[in-house]
């Protein structure tokens, strides 16, 4: 299905080799301290990744439904520096920092203005519809590489 109109407006961006995703924070990701949840950062990086792809041109949803398979993550290694809290607003940046014939690394960061809150190194493969590692679409894996971040890859 396609969206028009203000819904355009959803959704991420590539600054270069970066995406950027905004994200604000309600009073549903937030604990009795009201500070964000921990697992929240990981649907916020989730969020973002989503966002990433749709915007390089990939598209899970259909790769999915014609049995292709899905992207299922196999590591990840995060690092919890500072807290968000209601109504701060968030930006996830993604970037690719590896490509295979099977998976992707994403180092991605949650930002509140200049503070980095939460560092990640995430690995996705791609599986298909038993589970198992398949090779990605190739133009899948071409679009990727042009998105490939030759910065600072820094694990957490």
């Amino acid at each position: 299905m396609t969206v028009t109109g203000d819904h355009q407006l959803i959704g991420g961006r590539f600054e270069g080799h970066e995406h950027r995703f905004a994200v604000r924070v309600y009073f549903e990701d937030t604990d009795l301290s009201g500070v964000v949840y921990h697992a929240n950062y990981l649907r916020y990086m989730e969020r973002a990744r989503s966002d990433m792809l749709r915007v390089a041109g990939i598209d899970q949803r259909a790769a999915h439904e014609a049995g292709q398979g899905a992207y299922a993550v196999t590591d990840i290694a995060i690092r919890y520096a500072a807290s968000a809290r209601l109504d701060d607003d968030l930006v996830v940046t993604s970037r690719l920092i590896e490509v295979s014939a099977v998976r992707v690394v994403i180092h991605q960061t949650v930002r509140c203005g200049a503070v980095k809150l939460t560092d990640a190194r995430v690995t996705v493969a791609w599986v298909g519809p038993n589970g198992r590692p398949r090779r990605q679409p190739a133009d899948w894996i071409a679009i990727y590489q042009r998105l490939v971040w030759q910065g600072d890859t820094q694990h957490p």
